[in-house]
């Protein structure tokens, strides 16, 4: 009969604690603890991206639309009748986007309560600035008199879509993908410095013939870097044309603008490419587009994680423990496991999958405009944050990693039914060239080594006993598992071509 749970227990655990117990909440302190493992235990690797990816950095990228669609508007001469900025009325603006910080996240959070909701609410703290101006730059700037230029001719997303793609632009480019190229040289680094190792392959897990070491880590990194060219290439879009992507409002009010060339030069002028065809939202077709690549990239990271665990766990690395970072097992003192791969393994399945949601969300919106894709981007940020971390991971994993070049040898010199490969086709080619006594090459090797451990003596006296050309038999009789690696060695040299 099993034994039963107390009752304290179950107290404790469907109510939080046992009767007569008080404990203290946790979610009241301050400061606030991170609910997600990203914004607590690994918020050291993936700081960076809060300067693009947070909610406040969101905010100030779109307080930086705000105030250059003023500017823009002002200085063009698309709207008549504006005020001339001067020098230093735009340097009073842009320093409002420079100095958000601690004290405007705080007052800019309680305009937005009162607002319920935060483009708005953006809009006016930037007006609060503007009515401020005069105190800062003088008396003669017209900067009080311009609020109403604030936000004209704006919808929500005109803002939004601008803000998110400056944002995703900057943190993949200054943030994720210097980390990812980064592995990429180490990866490089490793294949050229293992080009000539040689390694025993395993093909569905059975002993095939050898490589080396370098060219299977070539591998891994030119299809990364393949991604990564594709990241690079991507193409952040951006509108800004009303309501429903008409310019209605613009056409009405100011008639005699041209409004798509005004948009144009806009969008342009943030460093993104113009989308002249829009419903309310700018479709999001770039994010789903950008999003594949980066899961795609991490898919493929998450292919050399499961290799190189593999290749631990058969002693072809070894791992140093201080350049891993861990104590080992906490009851078996002799291992050093293999955490930073397995930690990148899981951070790249979250990554890929929250990756794949975005992009299969993104790209559909109900008829003009729907809301899903409010919530869908806010996790931007925390989909990149995943895949930093275990591009993190698996940069310091391969630093503590050490080659095994003699128990790669020992594998080889225990396999020399590998050999059959290259005897059999020995054979063929023979036989192609006029050499009697050829016939079955495949079915006499497969007789001998299928299923087989073959040693050297007795694979050397197979290619003794096959009656080939002597200078066929020679070449094979000199040939062993650690030399027959083809030109393994030198593909390693084609990384170098891909840039």
């Amino acid at each position: 009969m099993s034994e039963q749970p107390s009752t304290t227990s179950s107290a404790s655990l469907s109510a939080g604690a046992a009767p007569g117990r008080h404990r203290v909440p946790l979610a009241d302190l301050e400061p606030p603890i991170a609910l997600g493992p990203l914004d607590g235990r690994y918020r050291g690797v993936v700081a960076p991206l809060v300067d693009h990816l947070s909610e406040a950095a969101l905010n100030r990228a779109r307080l930086d639309v705000e105030v250059s669609w003023l500017v823009h508007l002002t200085t063009s001469g698309a709207l008549p009748g504006a005020p001339q900025l001067s020098d230093a009325d735009i340097a009073y603006l842009r320093d409002v986007v420079d100095s958000f910080g601690a004290e405007e996240i705080a007052e800019l959070a309680e305009i937005e309560r009162e607002t319920r909701h935060d483009v708005k609410a953006v809009e006016y703290f930037l007006k609060r600035r503007l009515a401020a101006a005069a105190e800062a730059v003088g008396p003669e700037s017209p900067l009080p008199a311009v609020g109403e230029i604030v936000h004209i001719f704006c919808t929500s997303e005109d803002v939004n879509n601008l803000s998110y793609a400056v944002t995703i632009r900057d943190a993949v480019r200054q943030v994720w993908l210097p980390a990812a190229l980064a592995l990429v040289g180490d990866l490089a680094e490793l294949a050229r410095e293992t080009a000539e190792v040689p390694m025993l392959s395993r093909t569905h897990g059975q002993t095939a013939t050898p490589t080396t070491l370098g060219k299977e880590v070539a591998v891994l990194a030119a299809r990364l870097r393949r991604q990564l060219r594709r990241v690079s290439a991507a193409e952040f879009m951006g509108k800004i044309n009303g309501a429903t992507g008409t310019y209605g409002a613009h056409a009405v009010s100011v008639p005699d603008t041209d409004w798509q060339a005004v948009s144009r030069s806009f969008v342009e002028g943030l460093g993104l490419t113009w989308n002249p065809l829009t419903t309310q939202i700018e479709p999001h077709d770039w994010q789903a587009e950008l999003y594949a690549d980066i899961a795609r990239f991490n898919r493929v990271l998450h292919n050399l994680c499961t290799d190189v665990w593999t290749y631990i766990s058969l002693g072809y690395f070894r791992q140093r423990l201080a350049a891993q970072g861990s104590t080992g097992s906490s009851t078996m003192p002799h291992k050093v496991n293999p955490i930073r791969f397995e930690n990148a393994e899981a951070n790249l399945e979250i990554s890929s999958a929250l990756l794949d949601t975005l992009g299969a969300t993104l790209v559909t919106s109900r008829l003009q405009r729907d809301l899903t894709d409010s919530t869908t981007q806010r996790n931007i940020g925390v989909a990149l944050g995943h895949s930093l971390l275990a591009v993190d991971n698996v940069r310091r994993g391969l630093a503590g990693l050490d080659v095994d070049a003699a128990a790669m040898e020992r594998d080889l010199d225990d396999s020399w039914e590998v050999l059959g490969e290259a005897v059999q086709s020995a054979m063929r080619a023979a036989s192609v060239a006029g050499a009697e006594g050829m016939a079955d090459p495949y079915e006499r090797l497969k007789e001998l080594t299928r299923g087989r451990r073959v040693d050297a003596e007795g694979m050397r006296g197979l290619i003794a006993g096959l009656g080939l050309p002597q200078d066929v038999e020679e070449r094979l009789l000199a040939l062993t598992p650690a030399t027959y690696t083809g030109l393994a060695a030198s593909l390693v040299a084609h990384l170098d071509d891909l840039g």
